[in-house]
């Protein structure tokens, strides 16, 4: 193995994000053809206990290596629960359907009422705080 590390990655405060990148540097044995790894440690950090390391929907890749200098890793949310949809600017629950049109618009349902406006949902599930990620690459 040519070297292994720990590091953090930080979505920002809440609500956060979908992903961030950050650069793993000082890998001065690292070539173009190594090959890197990285994936969520299972231990508490400053925002997030052990056991939200251990379900959280956290891939982690690592990538584009800078030989003789390190690499990058990008962690990122692979949930795909979506948000419920809600009527833009209608006071009823957001489930209550009745009277509305549904419509597809790309892949995401999204419905329509008398003024013609579309749903806000549907926009997925972000990630905050810091997040503990081991790597290695040989």
């Amino acid at each position: 193995m040519g070297s292994q590390g720990n590091t953090t990655v930080d979505f920002g405060a809440f609500p956060g994000s979908n992903d961030v990148t950050i650069t793993i540097t000082g890998q001065a044995g690292i070539i173009a053809g190594s090959c890197c790894e990285a994936w969520i440690r299972g231990e508490d950090s400053a925002d997030h206990t052990i056991d939200e390391h251990l379900v959280e929907t956290i891939e982690c890749r690592a990538h584009t290596i800078n030989p003789g200098t390190g690499f990058s890793i990008t962690a990122f949310n692979t949930s795909q629960l979506l948000e419920p949809l809600e009527f833009a600017g209608s006071k009823s629950s957001p489930y209550n359907t009745l009277g509305k049109a549904a419509q597809i618009v790309g892949s995401v349902v999204a419905t329509t009422g008398t003024n013609g406006a579309f749903s806000a949902g549907s926009k997925g599930t972000r990630l905050y705080g810091v997040w503990n990620v081991s790597w290695c690459w040989n």
